[in-house]
């Protein structure tokens, strides 16, 4: 077996590795798209599998932490009827019993799944299921408490850049260390304009940190542009997923529908193939159209 060097963008995610050499990880963010359900849940889980994802993702908070006190009193309108904002985030929290049962449903369906923990006591709630990754969305990567309480959990991290400026970008990586990083372009619009998903950034962390794997964190409509991150070097990528676009929620309007995720998830696969190995050669396929087509089969030196 190859001896892995230094300076291969590899990292170990449960029993296989995301980067370098590697198929590209594709991860079903569920989010909230539940609304507290967890019926909901495991049919996203099911829809995710059957597109082919490698994991699904949830988000995980503490309401009292992680909601500013000044909204907690704000009515809205919800499917459940008016009620004040924080009674909302209560209701489409998970708990531990429904976290129990994801832990168990995903480990029979052989998928992996890990969340997004977006406080401290959600970060204290989701170690006791010992998950196989930690997501830091782009919300909190200016939060050195919550990253300090991720770092020690010493779990591979993966890091999202949306609505942050390099320096933030920077400081976080110089506080979490470089060893068990991945980091992923965002903007985090949703749904997100075509002209601010600024793809080519994906190379630009590829330059600036050789030895981390780079992916993609997408909130537009439509699947071209995630196709175009795996074309440009991504070695993950992460789009929301949604039974139906139209569903109540925050994040729907910006998630991919099971039908769309099959078919990402197939192309992606296809450009993988297609990419090759950057070693050009003459194929036998084309062995016969080089004795028709060319008039002259000979080199020039």
């Amino acid at each position: 077996m190859k001896k892995l060097m230094k300076t291969e963008r590899r990292v170990k995610v449960g029993e296989r590795y995301i980067g370098e050499g590697e198929p590209i990880y594709i991860i079903a963010e569920i989010g909230i798209n539940h609304n507290g359900s967890l019926e909901l849940a495991k049919k996203l889980i099911d829809g995710a599998i059957f597109a082919g994802c490698d994991a699904v993702k949830f988000q995980k908070r503490t309401p009292e932490l992680s909601t500013p006190k000044d909204q907690w009193d704000i009515e809205r309108d919800t499917p459940w009827g008016r009620m004040t904002y924080i009674e909302y985030r209560h209701k489409v929290e998970f708990g531990y019993d429904e976290y129990a049962q994801i832990n168990d449903y995903c480990r029979q369906k052989g998928i992996h799944w890990f969340v997004s923990p977006w406080d401290e006591g959600a970060v204290q709630f989701i170690r006791q299921f010992d998950p196989i990754a930690i997501k830091l969305a782009s919300a909190i990567i200016t939060d050195i408490n919550l990253l300090e309480k991720v770092h020690h959990l010493e779990k591979p991290v993966i890091l999202s850049t949306g609505m942050s400026t390099m320096k933030e970008i920077e400081n976080a990586i110089a506080f979490l260390g470089t060893k068990n990083l991945l980091l992923a372009q965002s903007t985090s619009t949703y749904p997100c304009k075509i002209n601010e998903l600024n793809l080519l950034v994906i190379r630009s962390f590829m330059n600036m940190y050789k030895t981390v794997p780079i992916g993609y964190s997408g909130h537009e409509t439509g699947l071209a542009p995630t196709l175009a991150a795996v074309a440009l070097g991504a070695a993950f990528v992460e789009r929301h997923i949604t039974i139906d676009r139209a569903m109540w929620g925050t994040d729907q309007a910006a998630s991919v529908e099971i039908g769309g995720m099959f078919r990402l998830v197939k192309d992606i696969r296809d450009i993988e193939k297609a990419l090759g190995d950057g070693l050009k050669r003459v194929y036998e396929s084309e062995k016969a159209s080089q004795t028709k087509l060319r008039k002259v089969i000979k080199t020039l030196y």
